[in-house]
């Protein structure tokens, strides 16, 4: 593997990847070449270089694309067609017609795209997902949906792109959530969306904007209604600037009761059920989570070991299209005044089983 994008999120990514036996991370890349060699230099990796030469190594299978949402398909697609194989962070495009061209690109040259979020394969929403499949509590019939948090201002070092076009939280911090709901419900069918701007100016109190003030120039409030293919409804929203709601993360109601999920951007616990007349109860979780599958690298283990095996991964391009057109669909909603009916489907991934799991170890 070689990782493009030296910013916060790689440090995650890098703690997990160099715990696993089956990658091997031979180079960083940036833009700003001192971040590259700052990580480099923090974890070990052989080399840091620019983006060119990374691509241009032989030695390189897989390139980790973890630029910034609006550089995602401009490096997946010079990727491609230096012949390695991606993973990207999500959202997999900003446009469908970029994350389109990903896809037809990978396919042409017979490369492997996947695609985060992969929280969905961490121990919380497995135990999700086998509950909804065992059917203990009956046909899953509607969800909802909430991710309101007081913003990335708050913890990122330069949140302002977070606050233009392809950012905002439904782009960011949705695909939590909407993958999530695809891997329970399966294919959207159609959507309907309204947003607006909570706060048309922003201030952060830290990082390198500390005490600039910028202009907020896409939706930070965001209320969605999935349809799917099923038959099922979810409501779903997403909003940067309100604290301390205290609302469930996400909750599926079903004929003969409700499962109360976890946050689906962690891979934890608790998962809470409660039968129809009954009491809540915790679920045990299918398993413990292991540090070696925490954050940012179980979804690119998986799909590394998938590339080997001529499979495709569970985090899949074809997973992060769909999410990708639901999200934009809710926003084409609300500033269409109108339902937005999906050309996109997808097939939902197949669980992780015992055999699967002891594999990535």
């Amino acid at each position: 593997m070689g990782v493009v994008g030296c910013g916060v999120v790689s440090k995650g990514y890098l703690q997990n990847l160099l715990a696993s036996p089956h990658v091997a991370v031979l180079a960083c890349a940036d833009e700003v070449m001192e971040r590259a060699q700052q990580r480099a230099g923090e974890f070990g990796v052989p080399k840091a270089c620019s983006t060119e030469q990374l691509l241009a190594d032989p030695e390189v299978e897989l390139v980790v694309n973890l630029t910034i949402p609006t550089a995602h398909a401009e490096v997946s697609l010079a990727a491609l067609a230096a012949g390695k194989h991606v993973y990207s962070e999500k959202p997999l495009a900003t446009t469908r017609e970029a994350a389109r061209a990903i896809l037809d690109a990978a396919e042409k040259q017979g490369l492997t795209v996947g695609c985060a979020p992969h929280t969905f394969l961490g121990a919380g929403i497995q135990t999700c997902l086998r509950l909804i499949e065992g059917g203990d509590l009956g046909t899953a019939l509607a969800a909802a949906a909430f991710m309101v948090s007081p913003g990335p201002e708050s913890w990122h070092p330069n949140p302002a792109f977070f606050y233009e076009p392809g950012g905002g939280p439904l782009l960011d911090v949705g695909p939590y959530y909407v993958t999530t709901l695809i891997c329970m419900f399966g294919s959207v069918r159609r959507v309907t969306g309204m947003a607006r701007v909570l706060y048309p100016e922003l201030t952060p109190s830290r990082g390198p904007r500390q005490g600039e003030t910028f202009k907020v120039t896409t939706p930070t409030f965001i209320a969605g209604v999935l349809e799917f293919e099923s038959g099922a409804t979810a409501n779903l929203v997403t909003s940067f600037g309100i604290s301390g709601a205290g609302l469930p993360n996400m909750q599926v109601y079903c004929a003969n009761g409700i499962l109360q999920a976890p946050d689906p951007n962690t891979y934890g616990g608790p998962v809470r059920v409660r039968a129809k007349d009954g009491e809540w109860r915790d679920v045990p979780l299918v398993r413990e989570p292991d540090a070696s599958q925490g954050p940012n690298a179980l979804g690119a283990i998986e799909a590394a070991m998938a590339i080997r095996g001529g499979t495709q991964p569970r985090a899949s391009g074809q997973l992060a299209y769909h999410a990708l057109d639901v999200m934009l669909s809710i926003l084409e909603s609300a500033a269409g005044d109108r339902h937005v009916s999906l050309s996109s489907t997808c097939a939902r991934p197949l669980l992780l089983s015992d055999a699967d799991l002891a594999a990535a170890r």
